[in-house]
C-alpha cells in the first residue's frame, strides 16, 4: 500500500511520512489533531491530503517503540473491522516481538 501511495500520490505519501516522523520524535506525547487514542491500546495517526483522510493505526511496545500496524482511508469513524485487524496484529506482535521486528543491517555487520 505504501509503495502504491508513494507512486500515485506523492504529496499524500509525504504527509503520511511526516506524521510518522512526528510520531517517532514525540511518541506518547503526540496529541490531537495529529494522533488520537481509539481503544484497547490502539491509536490513530492522522494525515489529510485534499479531501482524503489517511489513518495509520499503531500501538506502543514498551515506552519507546510505536508499531505501525494498519493503514486506511476513511470518511467517518475508523471501521470496527480495521480496529479488530489492528488488535489481532498487536496480539501477534506481542506473542513474538522478535519475529515481527525489522532491524537495519549496518555496514560493520
Amino acid at each position: 500500500m505504501a509503495e502504491k501511495l508513494r507512486q500515485e500520490k506523492p504529496k499524500s505519501y509525504a504527509k503520511c511520512v511526516a506524521r510518522i516522523q512526528r510520531l517517532a520524535a514525540e511518541g506518547h506525547e503526540l496529541r490531537r489533531l495529529e494522533a488520537d487514542f481509539l481503544c484497547d491500546g490502539i491509536y490513530e495517526l492522522r494525515a489529510r491530503s485534499g479531501n482524503v483522510n489517511y489513518r495509520l493505526l499503531y500501538f506502543f511496545h514498551g515506552q519507546n517503540v510505536a508499531v505501525l500496524a494498519h493503514g486506511l482511508t476513511k470518511e467517518a469513524e475508523v471501521p470496527a473491522a480495521d480496529i479488530e485487524r489492528t488488535l489481532e496484529r498487536k496480539k501477534r506482535f506481542e506473542n513474538d516481538p522478535d519475529k515481527h521486528t525489522h532491524e537495519e543491517e549496518t555496514e560493520d555487520g
